[in-house]
């Protein structure tokens, strides 16, 4: 059973939340504020953390930072609906999705299963790495099964989405992908979050972010790999 910690200082809101998740099958620990579920994360790890930002005595964002201390750990961020920046200041902490309130329970249980999901596919790959040959481009390597990426030998801490957007790119190399096209099969919820997250990919993968020579914005499009010239290395496969 996948154990969700729910953090909110609205008991209305922990109450209702928990109560569907519980009924989803989820074992669940609420916390009503930041140093709380800093103390529960590490005395009783969760599987995944839905986190209010605006949480008394923490902010959500110290929060977020606080408990993926110890590890990579799925966060599902909740927060007020129009607050951009706060959500844009979330996606660039880590968390894996947002849900903007009001909002509707059942959805945030289907996003807590798909975020949950697409980590044990992650895991589970780990498991089994070395059933498709690495990806390369230059300095940048690929391993689909395991889901590691590496830049000049040295291994990447990419989240959950920014290695399926590296991979999707890597894979798709030359080609311009829109903004508004679902790469991974995730409801990304408006064209920020695209934004955030190709941003957050460049500073982990490019020489210099604010010039990238890697991902390229294509005006009025979105984005598109380019890989580097035959003498840098060419993307491909093999080890």
């Amino acid at each position: 059973m996948k154990r969700v910690l729910v953090v909110d200082d609205d008991p209305t809101v922990s109450e209702v939340v928990a109560g569907y998740l519980d009924r989803a099958g989820f074992a669940v620990d609420v916390a009503p504020d930041g140093h709380t579920a800093v103390a529960r994360a590490a005395s009783l790890p969760p599987d995944l953390v839905v986190l209010d930002l605006m949480l008394p005595g923490m902010h959500g964002l110290e929060v977020c930072r606080r408990i993926r201390t110890a590890g990579p750990l799925p966060v599902i961020m909740l927060t007020a609906r129009g607050d951009e920046e706060d959500r844009v200041l979330g996606l660039e902490v880590g968390a894996d999705d947002y849900v903007t309130k009001p909002f509707s329970p059942r959805e945030l249980v289907l996003r807590v299963e798909s975020v949950l999901r697409r980590a044990g596919a992650a895991t589970a790959a780990g498991r089994d790495a070395g059933a498709e040959p690495w990806l390369r481009a230059g300095l940048l390597a690929v391993d689909p099964a395991g889901r590691r990426a590496t830049r000049n030998g040295a291994e990447l801490a990419l989240t959950i989405r920014e290695f399926d957007l590296l991979e999707y790119f890597v894979r798709h190399a030359g080609q311009a992908t829109s903004r508004e096209q679902r790469v991974w099969g995730w409801e990304f919820g408006d064209l920020s979050t695209v934004t955030v997250h190709v941003r957050r990919l460049r500073e982990k993968v490019e020489d210099d972010p604010a010039h990238p020579c890697l991902i390229s914005t294509v005006w009025g499009v979105g984005y598109r790999f380019d890989p580097p010239q035959p003498n840098e290395g060419g993307v491909g496969h093999g080890r």
